[in-house]
């Protein structure tokens, strides 16, 4: 038996006040995680990584996860720390559980709950989960199979990682990214992200039952530039390399890099070249190799026409589709990946290359919806994956 993380969340800082949930005060929290593969325990990891203060829990508990924030009744397990019901997560820190004696199956969604009496900020997120999570009116909900919801929000605050005791065959893929990874444009808690359906594929595949797929993709994050999040260059060994057991990583990274840049999002010194990304991207490859890992690069998707709606400046131009271009060019011919997954050869538009196929457009034009990200998740060759 091995220790496997079964499903991911990447911390980042909190975004602007405002954009998300901030803090709780004497409430219960409730978060919903899908596992990708299924064990006979569990271990939870939370995340204080970005706060500057501590965070105080009296009580933490898993349960297997209903619709709307309610839980199946009779599966409710305490979560202790160091055999302790209380934790304090400390500023700048990850808080891990001790085993939970609970089984769980591949695919199966969880709840776990936390309660702070006092006030709890949030500083530490990950900002789009696709996933509804729920906030209570004051009081300590975390047994209770059905909570009074004063406030649900998008955004994963404390759940970071859930570990499963599975077979010691087990092993995990790591898919690397920003939103198109982090499933923006997909359905909110349909679990249609292309990590999702991937890791859906992977449980009707002989000989991948017990392969986990984690999706530490993060929307508005950069490979060398600071945008959501740490930039990839910097998170990788937090986000990749520790994790036990990971035999791939897919990066699918640079489109904001190339995107953002002489917009409101960042300015015209952040501007990079395509040598800028591919020397960035070799990075990725050579780290994850020295780890004992292989690496999978993915093509960036075109963009023309992104965001139209959006009064952010020149997001798109023809030279900054020039760039997308060589950096592709590099992925296919010279990277010296371990695999390369041409996501922006069968997502483009034949007619019009520069821009997504209409049918899998969530209608930004620069992120899939749902038959976009399935249709990525099924061009990956399992092969590249044994």
């Amino acid at each position: 038996m091995r220790w496997i993380a079964s499903w991911t969340a990447a911390p980042m800082p909190a975004l602007v006040p405002g954009s998300e949930l901030t803090s709780v005060h004497g409430q219960t929290m409730r978060e919903i995680a899908r596992l990708t593969i299924g064990g006979t325990k569990l271990v939870l990891r939370l995340t204080n990584e970005f706060g500057e203060t501590p965070v105080a829990l009296e009580a933490v508990e898993v349960a297997m996860a209903s619709e709307g924030g309610r839980v199946e009744p009779l599966t409710t397990r305490p979560v202790t720390f160091g055999g302790n019901r209380a934790a304090i997560i400390h500023s700048g820190t990850p808080l891990v559980s001790d085993p939970i004696e609970m089984s769980a199956n591949p695919l199966s969604r969880l709840a776990v709950s936390y309660f702070c009496g006092g006030f709890m900020p949030l500083h530490t997120t990950h900002s789009y989960g696709g996933q509804s999570s729920f906030v209570s009116v004051p009081g300590n909900f975390t047994t209770a199979e059905q909570m009074i919801v004063q406030q649900a929000t998008t955004s994963h605050h404390l759940l970071s990682a859930i570990y499963v005791q599975t077979s010691a065959k087990a092993r995990a893929i790591i898919c690397l990214g920003d939103s198109i990874t982090d499933g923006d444009g997909s359905t909110i808690n349909t679990d249609r992200r292309w990590p999702d359906i991937l890791a859906e594929r992977l449980q009707q595949s002989r000989g991948f039952e017990q392969v986990a797929v984690l999706n530490q993709g993060i929307g508005g994050n950069r490979v060398l530039f600071r945008g959501a999040g740490e930039k990839a260059l910097q998170r990788f060994d937090r986000d990749v390399l520790s994790f036990h057991g990971a035999t791939h990583v897919i990066v699918l990274c640079g489109i904001n890099d190339i995107a953002y840049p002489d917009t409101a999002l960042a300015g015209p010194n952040e501007a990079v070249s395509a040598a800028d990304l591919v020397s960035a991207l070799s990075q990725l490859v050579i780290r994850g190799r020295l780890a004992g890992m292989k690496v999978l690069l993915g093509t960036i998707l075109p963009f023309e026409g992104a965001l139209p709606s959006a009064p952010i400046g020149k997001y798109y131009s023809p030279e900054k589709d020039r760039t997308r271009q060589a950096v592709n060019h590099w992925i296919r011919e010279a990277s010296g990946a371990d695999g390369v997954i041409d996501f922006d050869a069968m997502m483009r538009d034949p007619s019009h290359p520069n821009r997504l196929l209409p049918r899998y457009d969530s209608g930004d034009r620069v992120h899939p919806g749902d038959a976009g990200y399935r249709a990525m998740a099924n061009a990956i060759d399992l092969a590249l994956l044994r």
